[in-house]
């Protein structure tokens, strides 16, 4: 059984943690078990389960290091196009080297892209077993309009690091420039809906 941890903050989120069943914990706000009822919050503790059952801590580590080593194995290519050969029978041709830079440039930005992804669809897929594990999909859908309506964000705890732990992103209220596209939750609107269709 995971650990549970509150922490002392007025929003209403909630997150899990853990590379595996013996080592998970869930955490939640005081702002949740304050304002969600108990379906409300047995739908978000049942998402956060649903995270610790489907390893998404292990899978999105993986898909991390999965990244960094393309993003590494880039910057190896590039940096060995341009100081590997100092002998001029063997020069490099200058269209590869363009290459390797734009592969350089490009594979951190499309890595990064393809994380968050990953991160879009195991929040839909918790929310999907979250309300088979709870069998009432309305008590997260719930959960969630109320986690959209609140205006309290979350001070203390949120930063850009662990916004993609959260049940909602709790960065969400601030601008940012193709806003979906580098987001760590799909559409809050989007999860309410596909949770009211099940």
């Amino acid at each position: 059984m995971p650990k549970v941890y509150v922490i002392n903050d007025t929003a209403i989120n909630a997150f899990a943690t853990g590379r595996d069943y013996k080592h998970a914990s869930v955490t939640v706000t005081t702002g949740a078990l304050e304002k969600l009822n108990r379906q409300e919050l047995e739908g978000v503790i049942g998402h956060e389960l649903s995270h610790i059952k489907n390893y998404d801590v292990r899978v999105m580590m993986l898909t991390t290091i999965l990244v960094g080593v393309l993003v590494l194995l880039s910057d190896f290519m590039l940096r060995s196009f341009i100081f590997g050969n100092k002998d001029r029978e063997n020069r490099v041709h200058p269209a590869l080297i363009i290459v390797a830079l734009a592969l350089a440039i490009l594979t951190p930005i499309i890595g990064e892209l393809m994380k968050l992804a990953i991160s879009r669809k195991r929040e839909y897929l918790a929310d999907a077993n979250g309300a088979l594990l709870t069998r009432y999909p309305e008590g997260l859908a719930s959960a969630l309009k109320k986690i959209r309506d609140d205006k309290e964000p979350l001070v203390e705890a949120a930063n850009k690091a662990t916004a993609s732990l959260w049940i909602e992103n709790p960065l969400r209220n601030r601008k940012a420039w193709l806003k979906g596209l580098f987001q760590t939750h799909p559409p809050i609107e989007e999860r309410i809906k596909r949770l009211e269709n099940m």
